[in-house]
């Protein structure tokens, strides 16, 4: 045993070495009963938006600092063309999206002895048009523009903060919990709603997307994946589903 050691004692000395590690990671892995309390909850989310910019800036400089060649200009070009193509075959399969077809009308029926102002129903407008020319675009998590990517709450803050006189929270859980924004049974749904989820069991809502009317929603869904319309009534999302918050009102836009 000794001489097995004495000759083996390099590769032993790698096995415990290999075993240590891994039974710290299992313990740093370990999940944690403690709670937390809300200020280190808001501190929580608060290094995650720090750490989340912080990447953002990095990857703005890196590529501020590549130089583009000709190939990846036509490559960028190819892409820009697919993805236009894409956008096409949506369309294509949601014709009330169609030039001549995407009335005010038909965006935002009133109800009865409702009246919807000029100025509303063109803020809605631009929101639907906004949200639609994303469609087959990837998700990029951090994201909140065409040049970056988006991701599910990026799309959203995109999409209405220009046609609002206050800007929305930038994440999904944020402004699930803005009292400024109305709470929507999901029946009373409208085109322009927020719809949001809880997806990954923690507290609070961690995926929203947007209303469009019959059943439908635009959504960012994850990485790997690229935005679309998806349907509410599917039973993922109905497992999922938290509520609804209205954010176009006379009161809030510009």
């Amino acid at each position: 045993m000794f001489s097995f050691i004495q000759i083996h004692k390099p590769a032993c000395r790698a096995l415990f070495v290999a075993l240590t590690l891994a039974f710290c990671a299992a313990t740093e892995a370990a999940p944690r009963t403690q709670t937390m309390s809300a200020a280190e909850k808001d501190e929580a989310l608060k290094t995650r938006m720090r750490n989340r910019e912080l990447l953002l800036r990095k990857n703005r400089m890196r590529l501020a600092v590549v130089p583009v060649t000709p190939e990846q200009k036509l490559r960028d070009a190819e892409k820009r063309r697919l993805e236009r193509q894409q956008n096409r075959e949506w369309l294509a399969m949601h014709s009330r999206w169609q030039p001549g077809r995407l009335s005010t009308d038909m965006i935002w029926d009133p109800l009865p002895g409702e009246t919807i102002s000029p100025r509303l129903q063109a803020s809605l407008r631009q929101v639907i048009v906004q949200l639609k020319k994303q469609l087959g675009k990837p998700y990029v998590w951090g994201g909140q523009s065409p040049e970056q990517g988006f991701d599910c709450s990026g799309l959203v803050f995109y999409a209405f903060n220009p046609v609002l006189s206050r800007n929305l929270p930038r994440t999904a859980n944020a402004m699930f919990q803005d009292r400024t924004l109305h709470p929507v049974r999901q029946e009373k749904l409208r085109h322009g709603d927020l719809v949001f989820f809880n997806i990954n069991q923690r507290p609070g809502a961690d995926h929203v997307g947007v209303y469009i009317g019959n059943g439908e929603f635009i959504e960012a869904p994850r990485t790997g994946l690229n935005i679309r319309v998806s349907q509410l009534s599917d039973a993922f999302w109905q497992n999922h589903y938290l509520g609804a918050r209205r954010i176009l009102t006379e009161e809030a836009v510009l």
